[in-house]
């Protein structure tokens, strides 16, 4: 049976991926991951494609939801943290539709507009779970298997499978197992997922996740092997949304339900 290899999340949107040995899915999905955006002085939202003059990906985002306190390190070693204070309301589109949240005062959005060399704003959501591409994508799985497989086709030793900026990793099947749950409810830990479309990958799977630097053409190898679906999307991996919440550890029984 495929178990969960590892669970990862970034607190603030387009930065670093922080490992974690459980999460908690709420029926929003988890609670720190992508809790914080980054704005540009047009409004729109950053992500790893966002020209800047420094990748985001090597800023590591913590944040104690508890405390409510967000802590950022740069590559520097210098650390930028203090106390979340909400301030003016703002409206962020994410791909196809608006959310409402609030920008966030302190020291964190002029750090990082120092850093990536552009002014930058940093925002929270108003509810939870919901500055990701896709509200019923709350959820998503790679297996390790089908990273290994990419890395086979590519012609290279291995791949990172953070260069695809999952949620869950899953071990123990044939390559793209994943796929076959699309469709499907699947137990992950005490949580269950509704499994409901393959993931339309995007050039933000070339970069490399610690410098940002692209050094892998995934798209043309996952086209090569993979082919497309619709004519146009380049799957790898799958995502959904949560039927029944639960905590997730890492070691936890991943299983298809009938």
């Amino acid at each position: 049976m495929p178990t969960v290899s590892w669970l990862s999340v970034a607190p603030v949107k387009g930065l670093a991926l922080t490992q974690r040995d459980e999460l908690m899915l709420e029926s929003f999905g988890a609670l720190e991951n992508r809790r914080f955006h980054l704005l540009d002085d047009g409004g729109r939202f950053v992500n790893g494609l966002t020209r800047l003059e420094r990748s985001l990906f090597p800023v590591v985002s913590r944040w104690e939801p508890e405390a409510d306190t967000l802590s950022l390190k740069f590559p520097d070693g210098s650390v930028v943290d203090g106390s979340v204070e909400l301030g003016e309301a703002v409206s962020t589109r994410f791909y196809d539709r608006d959310e409402p949240g609030r920008i966030v005062h302190g020291p964190w959005a002029q750090a990082v507009s120092d850093y990536a060399g552009r002014e930058l704003r940093l925002a929270r959501t108003d509810v939870p779970g919901r500055a990701v591409d896709r509200v019923d994508g709350s959820v998503s799985i790679v297996s390790d298997e089908s990273v290994d497989e990419l890395a086979r086709q590519a012609g290279v030793d291995a791949a990172d499978a953070r260069r695809f900026r999952m949620l869950v990793g899953v071990r123990g099947g044939e390559p793209h197992l994943e796929d076959t749950w699309v469709g499907r409810n699947v137990r992950i830990g005490d949580a269950v997922v509704r499994v409901n479309e393959q993931v339309a990958r995007c050039a933000i799977t070339t970069k490399n996740p610690d410098t940002g630097a692209r050094d892998l053409d995934t798209l043309r190898v996952i086209k090569a092997y993979r082919g497309t679906r619709s004519e146009k999307h380049l799957d790898f991996g799958v995502y959904g949304e949560i039927v029944t919440p639960g905590l997730v550890r890492v070691g936890d029984p991943v299983e298809p339900l009938a």
